[in-house]
């Protein structure tokens, strides 16, 4: 047993409203600079939808990821060295432009500056990229937001293609019988990153310390193999600096203990943050499983009981401190994915091992039952309705345990058992534990969850340990502010921590 420890994150979707502030302040504070116009590190997707860049989830023209051979071993989809030195110049698998979209802005002086007469002045959109004025405005980052133009785009959700044999009328694209739900999306940090392995010159790494995924600026060459071998398309080209850029984990917050930009400014507080410890010589051997939606119990192996003995003891020899081992147990993360194993992986079936798990959305079950006249809050009722969600549980499933409609029945019927316990307590009558037992819980945990998924504070909800703060602080001391910082301040120069680069120790 090798245990490593990985910073992750829960989303619970069941609370995101959409309202894009995680993906506003990322990209005032990572990508607001020439040569990152299009870079969205975290976007929120509205479902079904294309999402970005358009189709991103196609992984036949995409080729992200991982895929089986017969031989049982993994290979990465978009081929090996060969294939990638054939490819260096001429790559067919690397999304365009158009593919994200051209991001522009407007001819404002045309409105501030117009000399007084009768004709009304226009703001033309220009493109950032190129200067020139643009026809059309035809995609942005958030296209499908709210379903906007749903009949006509919606159905090119791969997931649809996917399942629309399948599924049939249940998916509808019409006024009034359409269903939808948030999907915000950042890195995935993943354990057995594709991205990483696809770089020929070894700049994408995964840190040693947290597991948190970077790229050395000054050994990437622009080669943009890690664009394509990433499935959740979450690697980027700066344009001016000739660079790859990727989601940080706002590493610099994170080793002093404060919790990424997303997460401190979401607005729905659906965000967790915690350290789970898993068993690095598993990895391989749970992302080579032969069936698909045996991927996600088989990554649930991976992770480790920060409060079993034979772990700490584990964990201790393998360096990892006891401030880690604290986070660890306390860790809502670790909670959510294992403990009441209501969150689930994105897209396991890409055999990357992602570390950013969702709890997927419920709502509105309650209201639907109760506009049929009876008890919305009724155990028997909420688990009769999980079979007839509005949103259908195969597209649930296609996204979030490939394809496993059991397992995300499983976890709706734990929410749908929360609601239903909790509510009895609300209203003074005694617990019902039957309503756990039905579920595999216990009322304690019920309550629990409960208070995790529903008024848990901010200390509750991020748990970082902070065993760099003291480093920081004495970096800080010894390079006072009013000393300025020569590279940040010449023209066009980032500062070293938004060129991305980590003074810490590399993963093996």
């Amino acid at each position: 047993m090798r245990v490593m420890a990985q910073v992750a994150m829960v989303m619970n979707l069941d609370k995101c409203i959409g309202c894009h502030t995680c993906s506003v302040t990322c990209k005032q504070a990572w990508t607001n600079r020439q040569g990152t116009e299009y870079v969205w590190f975290n976007n929120v997707e509205t479902l079904p939808g294309q999402g970005y860049p358009r189709r991103w989830e196609d992984q036949d023209k995409w080729k992200g990821g991982w895929e089986r051979t017969r031989s049982g071993r993994l290979r990465l989809r978009a081929g090996g060295r060969l294939q990638k030195l054939g490819g260096i110049f001429a790559n067919p698998h690397l999304p365009e432009i158009g593919d994200y979209y051209q991001p522009w802005t407007y001819e404002y002086k045309n409105l501030t500056e117009a000399p007084a007469g009768e004709d009304l002045p226009t703001a033309r959109p220009v493109s950032q990229l190129t200067g020139e004025p643009l026809d059309t405005v035809e995609w942005g980052p958030n296209w499908d937001d709210n379903l906007g133009g749903a009949p006509e785009h919606a159905a090119k959700d791969p997931v649809v293609e996917k399942i629309r044999e399948e599924v049939g009328e249940r998916i509808r694209f019409e006024f009034e019988q359409s269903f939808m739900f948030y999907l915000p999306r950042i890195c995935e940090h993943c354990l057995n990153p594709a991205c990483v392995s696809s770089c020929p010159s070894g700049a994408m790494y995964k840190r040693e310390e947290d597991g948190i995924v970077l790229v050395d600026q000054d050994r990437c060459r622009g080669w943009r193999m890690c664009v394509t071998g990433c499935p959740y398309k979450k690697v980027y080209f700066n344009h001016k600096t000739g660079k790859a850029e990727k989601c940080t984990f706002c590493f610099p917050r994170v080793e002093v203990g404060m919790p990424t930009v997303c997460s401190e400014t979401c607005v729905g507080r659906m965000r967790y943050l915690g350290v789970m410890l898993y068993d690095a010589d598993r990895v391989a051997g749970a992302a080579a499983v032969a069936d698909e939606q045996d991927l996600y119990p088989a990554q649930l192996e991976c992770f480790l009981d920060p409060a079993d003995p034979a772990v700490i003891a584990a964990a201790r020899a393998s360096g990892i401190t006891d401030e880690w081992l604290d986070a660890a147990r306390r860790s809502p993360v670790y909670d959510l994915i294992a403990t009441y194993q209501v969150a689930l992986p994105l897209h396991p079936e890409y055999r990357t091992m992602p570390m950013v798990w969702y709890v997927p959305p419920l709502s509105p079950v309650v209201e639907a039952v109760a506009a049929t006249g009876r008890d919305g809050e009724d155990a028997g009722n909420l688990f009769g309705a999980v079979d007839a969600l509005r949103i259908p549980v195969e597209y649930l499933a296609e996204i979030l345990t490939a394809g496993d409609t059991y397992a995300v029945e499983a976890v709706l019927r734990r929410m749908a058992a929360m609601r239903a316990y909790m509510r009895r307590i609300n209203l003074g009558e005694p617990a019902d534990e039957s309503v756990a037992a039905a579920v595999g819980l216990t009322g304690a945990e019920l309550d629990d969850m409960f208070r995790l998924l529903a008024v848990a504070k901010q200390e509750d909800r991020f748990v970082i340990p902070s065993a760099a703060r003291s480093e920081a602080d004495a970096l800080a001391a010894s390079h006072p502010l009013e000393d300025g910082c020569p590279v940040a301040g010449a023209e066009g120069g980032p500062s070293r921590v938004m060129l991305n680069i980590s003074p810490t120790r590399r993963s093996a």
